[in-house]
């Protein structure tokens, strides 16, 4: 059994450290789970809240404004699945000693990018190139 890494609730991952060190790695593993448990949170309340919110509402309008509304909740709720589908992603990553590296070129993806999407795959000069060729792509 692995054993925790002692992680200070001020830590900030710095250029400085060996990258993806123990406690860098523990940094963002915490943060994925963290977010992680939100996201179910959030999903769990929408589903308890649309279980709730059926009734029988007589004036079209108001029944057609709720659908939107309704629709509009399940697509967020669409969007957080995928994103949670990409955090378990990213903690098996962690797992197996790939988190942090360039799915592409396999460099270091920055520390800054990674505090601000600890899902993504691709460092910033690969991500900007993979958009640019699929917007190529997207014009033909």
């Amino acid at each position: 059994m692995k054993q925790e890494t002692f992680l200070p609730d001020d830590y900030t991952p710095a250029e400085d450290e060996a990258f993806m060190n123990e406690k860098q790695t523990e940094y963002f593993r915490r943060k994925l789970l963290n977010w992680r448990a939100e996201l179910v949170e959030d999903s769990r309340e929408t589903i308890e809240a649309l279980q709730d919110g059926t009734r029988n509402i007589p004036d079209v309008i108001d029944r057609s404004s709720e659908e939107t509304d309704r629709a509009l909740e399940l697509r967020t709720r669409d969007r957080a699945r995928k994103l949670v589908s990409k955090i378990d992603a990213a903690l098996r990553r962690i797992e197996d000693g790939e988190f942090g590296y360039c799915s592409v070129t396999g460099d270091p993806i920055s520390l800054k990018r990674l505090d601000a999407r600890p899902i993504a795959t691709m460092s910033l000069e690969a991500q900007e190139k993979h958009e640019r060729r699929e917007k190529v792509h997207r014009d033909d």
